[in-house]
C-alpha cells in the first residue's frame, strides 16, 4: 500500500485491474485504491506474472501492507510452498515489513493428505494477514469458512460472521478428496434471520386476509454501507459545521457583459484549444478580488489567524454520487484562458480518479456551482481549514428595470442573471466585510474586462 501523503495512514482496495496468472508490464495500471485524500490507480513496480492477491477488494490496510506479489519469471500463481522464485517476487509497492510481521501464520492451508490440491483450492485457502490472525487466535481453520471473496477467498467479514454465528473446526475429513467449499458450514450471511412479520402477516392482522387497496405493500428497506467518498465527506462536513458559525450573504450578477466577451473571444479560445465556461470567468473574478480581502482568503488556527501567502482557489466537481474539490494552486497568477484550462482538465481527471494528493490540498478559498444542475441558489457549507465559500445558482433570463447610463432613464430589459451566496466563518468574517467583497465582485463581474 503506497503513501499517498504525509497524513495518509491508510488505504483502501477499490477494484484489482488484473486478475491472478495475468501478465503485467511495468507501470500499468494494476489496482485501485482509495484514501482519505484521493482515489488513484497504482502501477504495477515490474514485469511479470501477478502469482498472489494478498488484499481483496474492499479491505483496507495500513500503508507498506504488501498487497500483492509479481513474479518476474511468470511462476505459477499461488504456489502452496515458498520456492526461492516466489522469494524473489516483486511486491507491488515495496512493503515496510513482511505480512509476518502482523503476527499471522506465515504458511497457507494444505488439505490434510499433503497434497496441494487444485489452484482454485489453494486459492480459498489463502487470506488477509488480519484474516489468518483472526482465524488463529479464535482456534478457526479457515478451510472451514465459506468464503464470498474472489475465487472463494476468505475476506474479514467471513470469518467473523463465522465466529458470531458458533461455528465450530471442521470434522476430520474422508479419504475422498473434498473441496473447501463443500467441507465448509454455511457462513452466518447465509443462516436465516428469525423472520420480521410480512407486509402480508400485518395486512391480515389489521384488514384480514384481504389487503387494503389505498395503502399498498412498498418494498423493505434497504440498508448499505456507505463508500468510502461519502463516509469522508459526511465526517468533513459535520466538522466543518460544529467548527465555524456560518453566515451568509447573497447578490445578484448580471452576465451580460460576460456573453459579450464569450462570443468576441470565441474564435482564438477555439484556435487554443480552450474552453472557457462561466464558471471560469467567476473563479478569475474572485482570485483577483480576493487579494484585497485577507481574512476571506484566511483561517482561523485555535487563538490565532493565518493569512495565506497564495490564492488557491478549489472548485467543487460532482461525481454522482460523490463530490470532490480539487485546488488552482496560484490562480491569480492566471489568465482567464489559463483558468478555462485548468477546470476543464481537473474535472476531467478528477471524474476519471486520476488526481494527484497535492491537487486537492491548500485551498484558501472555494467555488461550488449548484446553479448547473439548475438550483436557483444555495447555502454551502464552508470547507474545514478555509474562512468562506462562495456558491453559484442557475444563470437565468430574468425581466430586470436598467437604467440608461447616458440619460439616466430607466427601461425593462431581459438580461442573464444568477444569484451567488457566500458562506463565511463569522469569527473571522464579518459581515460588512462579506458585503464589500460581493459588491466588489459583483462590479468586476457586471463589467467584465475584455483583456482579462
Amino acid at each position: 500500500m503506497p503513501q499517498m501523503g504525509e497524513s495518509i495512514a491508510e488505504g483502501t482496495v477499490s477494484r484489482w485491474l488484473k486478475e491472478l496468472g495475468d501478465n503485467v508490464e511495468r507501470d500499468e495500471p494494476i489496482l485501485e485504491i482509495s484514501t482519505d485524500k484521493v482515489d488513484a490507480e497504482i502501477p504495477a513496480p515490474a514485469s511479470g506474472t501477478l502469482v498472489a492477491i494478498e488484499v481483496a477488494e474492499g479491505e483496507t490496510v495500513e500503508v507498506g501492507t504488501v498487497v500483492a506479489y509479481i513474479d518476474p519469471e511468470g511462476g505459477a500463481p499461488d504456489q502452496p510452498t515458498a520456492e526461492p522464485a516466489a522469494a524473489e517476487a516483486a511486491p507491488v509497492e515495496q512493503p515496510v515489513s513482511p505480512p509476518a510481521a502482523e503476527g499471522a501464520p506465515a504458511t497457507e492451508a494444505v488439505p490434510s493428505g499433503g497434497a496441494p490440491g487444485s489452484a482454485e483450492d489453494r486459492l480459498k485457502t489463502k487470506s488477509t494477514p488480519v484474516v489468518r490472525k483472526i482465524a488463529e487466535e479464535h482456534g478457526v481453520d479457515i478451510a472451514a469458512v465459506q468464503g464470498t471473496g474472489h475465487a472463494g477467498r476468505v475476506t474479514k467479514q467471513d470469518i467473523l460472521n463465522f465466529i458470531e454465528s458458533g461455528g465450530a473446526p471442521p470434522a476430520e475429513p474422508s479419504s475422498a478428496q473434498v473441496s473447501p467449499a463443500a467441507q465448509a458450514p454455511p457462513s452466518a450471511s447465509a443462516v436465516p434471520a428469525p423472520a420480521a412479520s410480512a407486509p402480508s402477516d400485518l395486512w391480515k392482522r389489521f384488514y384480514g386476509e384481504v389487503q387494503h387497496p389505498e395503502f399498498p405493500v412498498r418494498d423493505a428497506d434497504r440498508v448499505e454501507p456507505m463508500d468510502k467518498i461519502r463516509r469522508l465527506t459526511a465526517e468533513h462536513m459535520v466538522v466543518a459545521k460544529r467548527v465555524a458559525p456560518h453566515v451568509h450573504s447573497f447578490i445578484e450578477i448580471d452576465f451580460t457583459a460576460i456573453d459579450g466577451v464569450r462570443r468576441a473571444l470565441k474564435a482564438k479560445w477555439e484556435e487554443q484549444g480552450v474552453r472557457v465556461s462561466y464558471t471560469a470567468f467567476v473563479t478569475w473574478a474572485v482570485s483577483r478580488v480576493l487579494r484585497n480581502y485577507p481574512t476571506i482568503n484566511g483561517t482561523v488556527s485555535g487563538n490565532n489567524i493565518i493569512y495565506r501567502g497564495n490564492v488557491n482557489v478549489g472548485i467543487a466537481v460532482d461525481l454522482n454520487p460523490g463530490l470532490i474539490v480539487p485546488v488552482i494552486h496560484d490562480t491569480d497568477d492566471l489568465s482567464l484562458a489559463g483558468i478555462g484550462r485548468k477546470i476543464v482538465d481537473l474535472a476531467e481527471r478528477a471524474r476519471d480518479r486520476k488526481l494527484q494528493p497535492s491537487e486537492i490540498q491548500g485551498a484558501t478559498f472555494s467555488i461550488t456551482n449548484p446553479g448547473v444542475l439548475g438550483t436557483t441558489v444555495g447555502m454551502p457549507v464552508i470547507p474545514k481549514g478555509t474562512a468562506a465559500i462562495l456558491g453559484t445558482g442557475a444563470i437565468e433570463k430574468r425581466v430586470v428595470v436598467v437604467t440608461d447610463p447616458e440619460t439616466g432613464g430607466d427601461s425593462i430589459a431581459i438580461r442573464k442573471r444568477c444569484f451567488f451566496s457566500l458562506g463565511y466563518d463569522h469569527r473571522l468574517v464579518d459581515g460588512a466585510d462579506a458585503a464589500r467583497f460581493l459588491a466588489e465582485l459583483k462590479e468586476l463581474l457586471d463589467d467584465f474586462p475584455v483583456d482579462a
